[in-house]
């Protein structure tokens, strides 16, 4: 009997708060709130009113560029509730990346915060569309991006032209009723897609991962589960929201299950051991480079972690002695490692609570209640022995809708029994743990970010002075991989890593820049003229030793 529910964003806040009123759900403490549920549901309901005035309809799309700040809270579940499908964007997208995905998804409305370390999202927003200068606030004509009507600033900004302010937004919501509202809420569907995430693809481009009502609310619910979250926890929200880390596993989760949410804007090591200790935290979820970091920390004694309890670990391999220290040094005994992807919203499988610690660190863990999941051989198709190395498949009511307006690229990923291939590599035990050994596809995981070789070739490929480019990731100690571009110069041309460097600087995440650069004659190919990146792989790492 599964145990799947049927309910929409807007129907899991509603319930939450009916059930916890009184209960803690958000607490931010950079912008100084603090709030109930019954506080946050209200203030979701006044940002969903404002999203209906602004003329927000049910499958609309709306961009939301900012960090974990409070507001990027409220519009998950308001969207929810209207409707609006939430388009995810990694806040470390310059100018290329913010223009194709906002075009790619139709986006109507934009959301953005002024600025993120050294990236002025503001000034981003105005290069992409100058027109904003000129036209008034709600009815932007750009010529890059049709569809884009509505931007809305949150920030301290006082002159925006050609942008409404959040407050702005909460004002134009008094004149919709509640009635209005329920009645939105009311008729949407737990099948309606409302999360797009976009996942770049081995084709080089972003594509946009549909999730579902559905698909999410189900994941949080069985990911929470697994950690024994009740309303009695409190989990440090660190990871990106824009990555399903922190927008399902995360958030969701903690609607889902009424505990608190303790969000940090973005990952600093301090901060995070500041707030476990003052919030009383008794959940922490994080790549390993978090957990390294906060770990190794100078002032890390300094800090009462004792009310931690559980956490997930996920993003990239997690190395034995890390995973040690989070269980004794960080009073984390019931930390779990989470495996999965986008398309399958996200997580396929978990360690247990319970598991020992060997389990923890060699596998990914066992699938969820609710999930199908094997391997099978990536020639033939055929179903692979116990422990012998296939391609991971999985099949759920979690798998995504699809990739949006992808058909050939989402045919691809899911086949016609329904089950997603995951490209990733990996075989299962006689008792059911899955362990990932590599990937079919060559994709770079750096510090939990994933990094698609074929995306940034094509980026590089744009300098005049390159006539082949081949990326691949090598081992690192921190980060777990680093990118390394091996570039072949087109002839009687020279360059430096530094001009490389300033050619990606503003027009790519700054995660994805190469840290290692390569001038080389040619590559190593097999007999039919391909290029061996696992050979390429191994000359470097040699060069570049962990």
């Amino acid at each position: 009997m599964s145990d799947f529910v049927n309910k929409t964003i807007g129907q899991l806040v509603k319930d939450t708060a009916t059930r916890y009123p009184e209960n803690t759900a958000l607490v931010s403490l950079e912008f100084g709130i603090r709030q109930t549920y019954r506080e946050f549901y209200k203030t979701c309901r006044d940002v969903a009113k404002g999203l209906m005035a602004m003329g927000i309809k049910r499958g609309d799309h709306v961009a939301v560029w900012t960090t974990n700040i409070p507001e990027w809270v409220y519009l998950q579940s308001a969207l929810g509730m209207t409707g609006g499908v939430l388009v995810t964007i990694n806040t470390n997208y310059q100018t290329h990346e913010l223009e194709y995905i906002l075009k790619q998804s139709d986006s109507t409305s934009l959301f953005l915060i002024d600025s993120y370390r050294d990236t002025s999202f503001y000034d981003t927003v105005r290069q992409v569309t100058p027109e904003l200068d000129s036209c008034t606030t709600g009815s932007l004509v750009s010529e890059k991006l049709p569809l884009l009507k509505n931007v809305i600033y949150i920030g301290k900004k006082e002159n925006t032209p050609g942008m409404f302010k959040f407050s702005d937004l909460i004002k134009m919501g008094e004149k919709i009723t509640e009635q209005e509202l329920d009645e939105r809420m009311n008729s949407l569907s737990d099948g309606d897609v409302i999360n797009m995430q976009y996942t770049s693809g081995t084709t080089g481009f972003p594509k946009g991962v549909m999730l579902t009502h559905h698909n999410i609310v189900n994941n949080a619910r069985m990911v929470g589960d697994v950690m024994g979250m009740t309303e009695k926890d409190s989990l440090l929200i660190q990871v990106p929201m824009f990555h399903c880390f922190g927008c399902v596993m995360s958030t969701l989760n903690s609607i889902y299950h009424g505990s608190t949410m303790v969000i940090l804007e973005s990952f600093d090591a301090l901060k995070a051991l500041q707030f476990i200790a003052a919030e009383r935290c008794t959940a922490v979820n994080g790549v390993p480079t978090m957990f390294v970091t906060m770990l190794n920390h100078p002032d890390f004694d300094k800090y009462d972690m004792s009310s931690l309890r559980t956490g997930i670990m996920a993003g990239a391999l997690c190395p034995e002695e890390a995973m040690n220290q989070v269980r004794t040094k960080m009073h984390c005994p019931e930390i779990v490692i989470a495996f999965g992807q986008t398309e399958s919203s996200p997580v396929m499988t978990m360690t247990r609570r319970d598991d020992p610690v060997k389990l923890r660190v060699a596998s990914v863990g066992r699938l969820l209640p609710d999930i199908e999941g094997k391997i099978i051989d990536p020639e033939t198709g055929h179903d692979a022995p116990v422990n012998v190395q296939g391609e991971i498949v999985t099949r759920s009511a979690c798998i995504m809708q699809g990739y949006y307006k992808m058909p050939e690229a989402t045919a691809e990923a899911i086949d016609k029994e329904g089950w997603l291939h995951t490209g990733d590599l990996g075989e299962i035990d006689e008792n059911g743990y899955f362990k990932v050994t590599g990937r079919i596809k060559d994709m770079i995981i750096r510090g939990g970010e994933n990094i698609y070789p074929r995306e940034l070739e094509e980026f590089l490929y744009k300098n005049p002075k390159v006539m082949n480019v081949q990326v691949v990731g090598i081992p690192d100690k921190k980060y777990g991989e680093q990118v390394l571009a091996a570039i072949q110069l087109k002839a009687n041309q020279t360059a430096s890593a530094e001009e490389f460097v300033e050619f990606c600087k503003g027009k790519i995440a700054r995660h994805k820049i190469p840290k290692y650069w390569e001038f080389v004659d040619s590559y190593p190919m097999t007999a039919s003229g391909k290029i061996q990146k696992f050979k390429m792989k191994e000359i470097f790492e040699k060069k570049y030793p962990v």
